[in-house]
């Protein structure tokens, strides 16, 4: 398959972050602020970035706000001519700093709920008064005029929260609400006992939603990943392997998806030695299940084969331990039976304690100026 241009690029500016979600997307072994790639380097991806034809560029991390430069590497893409989205659990934004990112030229702010009150939202970020805080930066990025989305992350702790969430949304002034049941992968894998929603709890956001976006067309966009393990089909991950989207870690390695480096085979080129463009267009990583060839039966011969290119690939590997494998998600997946019935008993785990995202590193400040 030929690859076209990605649209979209996630730079990983750090893990640090003074959250400790037990749902973190970032790897168990995190990396730490003396392996991060420095201001230049990120700035000569962000130019490589938009030669290449990226036009959205999403700063994530752990906590972006954590990068003392931060305002600078705004700057820097918005030269390169890159639509900037800052995704950001709010603390360590301070109001003049916000308004000097506005200054520098950010498009978008999307920010972080862990909860709809501050015993759900602390208990969950593992950082008390983190609540407080947010809905303090929420404030400032409605006065500034920022568009924003609310990013609310669902799981069986807290689903029963999810239409105050799309009212907080509308509260807020947000143009859009992502969300988003959680995706087991990172430390959320490890919390799954924990998490897990029941199947009552997936089919009642499944009403709510489709409700949602009846009531408040036109006032707010509701975008929505449903729970995987309790699904027939999976979602068409990242747009499809390597057709849509990149990532790049805090170290500079160069990723498919936020997750790709639980596939132990595979090997993924790096900023700091390899130009973007040979890393997208000819980097092992990118090809290795790039497209359709090589898919095996049940998906090979599916219809679907090209409406979810086979699913996700790191999901296989974590139920399957197969990256090549059907995802267990479909139904037509020989292991699908099975994780409905781990899904199941997942769900109705008891008693079970968060296993909070280790930090590395001394803690972030609560507010970096």
């Amino acid at each position: 398959m030929t690859a076209r241009p990605p649209i979209a690029m996630l730079a990983e500016l750090t893990h640090r972050c003074p959250l400790s979600c037990p749902y973190c997307s970032n790897p168990l072994e995190l990396a730490r602020i003396d392996q991060e790639i420095d201001t230049e380097t990120w700035k000569s991806v962000f130019r490589q970035a938009a030669d290449l034809g990226v036009l959205q560029l999403h700063l994530s991390g752990g906590e972006p706000a954590s990068r003392r430069d931060l305002v600078e590497l705004v700057q820097a893409a918005r030269d390169a001519g890159l639509y900037i989205n800052l995704i950001t659990s709010g603390i360590g934004l301070s109001e003049r700093r916000l308004n000097e990112l506005d200054a520098a030229g950010l498009d978008h702010i999307q920010l972080s709920l862990q909860g709809t009150d501050a015993e759900m939202a602390d208990q969950i970020g593992g950082y008390k008064g983190g609540f407080k805080r947010k809905m303090q930066v929420a404030e400032w990025i409605k006065a500034i005029g920022f568009p924003l989305t609310l990013n609310a992350v669902l799981h069986r702790r807290n689903l029963h929260q999810l239409p105050r969430a799309i009212e907080m949304a509308l509260e807020m002034g947000a143009r859009r609400i992502e969300v988003a049941t959680v995706q087991f992968h990172g430390w959320a894998l490890k919390n799954r006992d924990t998490l897990m929603p029941t199947r009552e709890q997936a089919r009642e956001a499944d009403t709510i939603v489709i409700e949602a976006r009846a009531r408040l067309r036109g006032k707010l966009v509701i975008d929505y990943v449903p729970a995987d393990y309790h699904s027939d089909y999976p979602k068409r991950c990242m747009g499809g392997w390597g057709t849509t989207g990149l990532n790049v870690t805090p170290e500079g390695k160069v990723l498919p998806c936020h997750a790709a480096e639980t596939i132990p085979h595979l090997v993924f080129d790096n900023v700091k030695e390899t130009p973007l463009h040979k890393i997208w267009y000819e980097g092992s990583a990118f090809q290795a299940y790039r497209g359709t060839d090589w898919m095996q039966d049940p998906c090979k011969s599916c219809e679907r084969k090209t409406v979810d290119f086979g699913g996700c690939r790191c999901q296989a590997m974590a139920i399957v331990g197969d990256a090549n494998a059907v995802d267990p998600v479909c139904i037509k997946s020989p292991h699908h039976g099975a994780l409905q019935v781990q899904a199941d008993a997942h769900a109705c785990a008891e008693g079970q304690d968060l296993i909070y995202r280790s930090a590395p590193g001394k803690p972030v400040p609560e507010t970096v100026e």
